[in-house]
């Protein structure tokens, strides 16, 4: 993989994991367009790196409210708003355990299928999308404990390739009433914890030496940056999208890239 190729799948991670469009969808179609031949390494070792960027984009602009959270939870023995919202986080993480311990091998499998697969997951991404924007559901002071886990079994499922993880979560979370914005930064908080832990095994695995890459550092370094700096503008962004309620131009936008991904698949 060359330099040029590093920085367009950087900018590809990093506007598409806050965008609710699907990163890891994206980062299949950027791959086969551009013709990247990764090893197996190199891939994972890419990967771990352009997502942990997200991660730390996500922290860049969201720092108040996590500052609040944690603050709120060690400080004080009291049964506070913020250690309720800290633990409803915890609720949403449960589904995406459980299927990266007993499932992982399922999904890193499904994830060799091609362009079909994710073409018909961007195509479920488009719908949830829009049935999020014309939903008229009664609305809710804040995010319950039921729905925590309900949002969380949506980012469980969007480990599918083309599936997107911000779009599934916002898209359940506003299909239950919950307020768009509340939603929003649920959604790009209760992802950070899931990524870095993930992040973090892969990682042992290369230092272990049990996955080889020969990946340049440059490129490297280069996939982190733009990633880093493309999410945090995304995630801003997206969270006033989200209030503005202008999901259905990305349910078009998934329907018309997932309809090419699908046809391309097939020819």
């Amino acid at each position: 993989m060359s330099w040029w190729q590093a920085l367009i799948l950087g900018v590809i991670q990093g506007l598409t994991e806050f965008l609710p469009v699907s990163s890891s969808g994206h980062l299949t179609i950027g791959q086969t367009l551009l013709n990247v031949q990764f090893e197996e390494g190199d891939m994972l070792l890419f990967d771990v790196l352009v997502h942990a960027a997200t991660v730390c984009a996500t922290l860049l602009v969201l720092w108040k409210e996590v500052c609040w959270i944690l603050k709120g939870t060690f400080t004080t023995p009291v049964w506070n708003d913020e250690k309720q919202y800290a633990c409803k986080i915890i609720v949403s993480m449960v589904p995406v355990f459980v299927v990266g311990m007993f499932f992982k091998d399922q999904v890193e499998a499904i994830f060799g299928s091609g362009l079909v697969v994710v073409g018909a997951c961007l195509l479920v991404t488009a719908c949830l999308l829009a049935f999020a924007q014309y939903a008229k559901p009664r609305q809710k002071e804040s995010i319950g404990w039921w729905d925590s886990l309900i949002i969380g079994l949506g980012q469980a499922v969007a480990v599918l390739p083309g599936l997107s993880r911000s779009g599934t979560t916002i898209a359940t979370g506003i299909l239950l009433g919950n307020k768009k914005e509340q939603v929003a930064q649920f959604s790009f908080l209760m992802v950070m914890v899931p990524i870095l832990g993930q992040a973090f095994l892969d990682l042992l695995d290369v230092l272990q030496g049990e996955v080889v890459s020969n990946l340049s550092p440059v490129c490297l370094l280069i996939g982190f940056v733009s990633a880093f700096a493309v999410g945090a503008a995304a995630c801003k962004w997206m969270i006033g999208i989200v209030k503005r309620q202008k999901l259905i131009y990305f349910a078009i936008y998934c329907l018309l890239m997932g309809g090419f991904a699908l046809i391309y698949g097939l020819c």
